[in-house]
């Protein structure tokens, strides 16, 4: 029951390590309250639950007086490239053009229109059903596409109900996704869609539990990658529109907030780091479509850029003494109070991270692999322990470590920036002691003290987000990017080639303030930090949610 005539909007941010969520008020649109949780990989909703729990304890608002929701998430990006998805049956109809797509198999019939909208042939319906009949026992969706649908659909249309009168699985035609010309890219946005649906859908009841069991009842909207709210009933037939989701919220976020019209929004996260540019106030927009994956669409989406470059990750070194950081995430040794004490185990190479089990793994799943059997039997070990005692060849055994992080059902700690700014005094958030042993192992490893070596680890992942923010800026201005043309330009023994932004970095994300000042100082420009940048995708989400208020 409403006490007065306000109402409340939340913001959520599904992020790769923590999930924010952020109340404002309307009509003033005042931050009420914030939230963070670590995402819950396993079941998005756990975490989402956990935030709205915090907000309403936090606020004294009442659920009945939230007015609409606006969710902001990765899901569609990491499912893509994560090969995760339903299993897809493509049918192509007109001149036959073989497409590299995530599909099961494809099918091409004679049929399809020319640029005039009048047909190359007759759609052959024998050779379709013949299609659906070879699918229907091994496809979960079906995507169509017929030659210039965007001009006449008809076949599309009639390929549609033809393949419902066989088998009844969803049908995503691409002229329902595309109005533009290039059949291989319409051909992979309607693929995508269609692989999509079902992870979106889990995600969708999940989120629709979650909403209803903190009694909440007021509208949800999923944040489109081109910086438009989505309703979500329209959201699991359009799946791969919400690809770039948080880029866009926090394009939207940085344009609220920043001191300039144009200007670089930078996202630091504990996993990646997204980059993308407001230029007159407004998200610059990738209208020719954009990349998802491997495949290039016709799904509209914010420019971004993203790089394996955050405060979890992972600074490792070789045994040949190289210090390398990211682009892998690991759970920084400051915030494990699972693993022994760095000092017993952390050094070069496969000694480089510790790996244990999930504590809730199913015994199913530890009796079918010899890993996770060994970690519930023996506990937490090293790569090399696991090397050496289940005697697997290096190259197998990282590749199983990778796909079992993956499937989180391992976590792996490690040395991290984040570790590095506890040893240099600048975090208080965890154990600086088994901080200070990792650095100190790992400096004594390339023959420098703890503080050089953390020093370095902060050097090295403010160098990545610095060159992913040149090539972002390049691409925009000229197509190419600086790591292609001339990656080594920092060793070059003739010249220095040093670069000056134009326009000011806005800093988003709990780690910015930490990383961001350096790079920006090297760009020789500004960086800013608006009040909740913290959560400034979740803010970003909720604002643009105010547009359809």
């Amino acid at each position: 029951m409403k006490t007065d005539n306000k109402s409340y909007i939340i913001g959520i941010d599904t992020g790769g390590t923590f999930t924010d969520a952020v109340m404002i008020r309307r009509p003033d649109n005042q931050v009420m309250q914030v939230s963070k949780y670590p995402t819950t990989h396993h079941n998005l909703s756990l975490g989402i639950s956990k935030c709205l729990q915090q907000l309403f304890s936090r606020s004294k608002v009442q659920p009945a007086e939230v007015e609409l929701v606006a969710v902001s998430t990765t899901l569609a990006t990491n499912a893509v490239v994560e090969g995760k998805g339903a299993e897809v049956g493509l049918i192509v109809a007109g001149p036959a053009k073989h497409f590299n797509l995530p599909v099961l198999s494809t099918s091409y019939v004679r049929g399809g229109h020319n640029h005039l909208g009048e047909e190359l042939e007759p759609l052959d319906m024998e050779a379709l059903v013949a299609a659906v009949m070879r699918f229907k026992t091994h496809v979960d969706t079906y995507a169509v596409c017929s030659a210039m649908s965007i001009v006449n659909p008809t076949h599309e249309m009639v390929m549609e109900k033809a393949i419902s009168l066989i088998d009844p699985k969803p049908v995503f035609c691409s002229h329902q996704v595309s109005d533009r010309s290039g059949i291989k890219e319409r051909a992979a946005t309607s693929v995508i869609n269609a692989r999509l649906m079902p992870v979106m859908q889990e995600f969708l009841i999940g989120m629709q539990d979650s909403l209803t069991s903190q009694g909440i009842a007021g509208k949800v909207y999923i944040i489109r990658g081109d910086a438009q709210p989505m309703p979500i009933s329209d959201t699991h037939k359009k799946a791969a529109a919400t690809v770039a989701s948080g880029p866009a919220a926090t394009a939207w976020y940085g344009l609220s907030f920043s001191p300039a019209p144009d200007a670089l929004i930078v996202d630091v996260g504990g996993t990646t780091t997204d980059i993308t540019l407001i230029k007159e106030g407004r998200p610059v927009i990738d209208m020719e479509g954009s990349r998802i994956g491997e495949w290039l669409t016709h799904v509209d989406a914010v420019k971004m850029s993203t790089v394996g470059a955050g405060g979890d990750s992972h600074a490792s070194v070789s045994e040949r003494g190289t210090l390398t950081v990211g682009p892998v995430r690991v759970q920084p040794l400051a915030m494990s109070d699972r693993t022994p004490a760095p000092a017993e185990w952390i050094g070069k190479g496969l000694l480089d991270r510790c790996v244990m089990a999930e504590p809730d793994i199913s015994p199913e799943d530890a009796r079918q692999d010899k890993v996770l059997a060994y970690l519930l039997q023996h506990g937490p070990s090293t790569p090399q322990v696991l090397k050496e005692q289940l005697d697997m060849a290096e190259i197998t055994l990282v590749s199983h470590l990778k796909e079992l992080c993956k499937l989180q059902l391992i976590v792996e700690t490690g040395f991290t920036p984040t570790d590095a700014l506890h040893v240099l005094g600048q975090l208080e958030l965890g154990n600086r002691q088994h901080a200070l042993q990792g650095a100190e192992r790992l400096a004594a490893a390339l023959g420098i003290d703890a503080e050089a070596f953390c020093r370095q680890v902060l050097a090295g992942v403010e160098q990545r987000i610095e060159d992913a923010i040149l090539d972002h800026i390049l691409k925009i201005e000229t197509g190419k990017t600086m790591t292609g043309f001339f990656p080594h330009y920092r060793q070059s023994s003739l010249f220095d080639l040093r670069f000056s932004a134009k326009v000011p970095i806005v800093g988003i994300g709990a780690a910015a303030r930490y990383l961001l000042p350096g790079v920006a100082a090297r760009l020789e420009t500004q960086v800013f930090f608006p009040e909740y940048y913290e959560v400034g995708n979740a803010l970003g989400a909720a604002l643009m949610a105010v547009t359809v208020a």
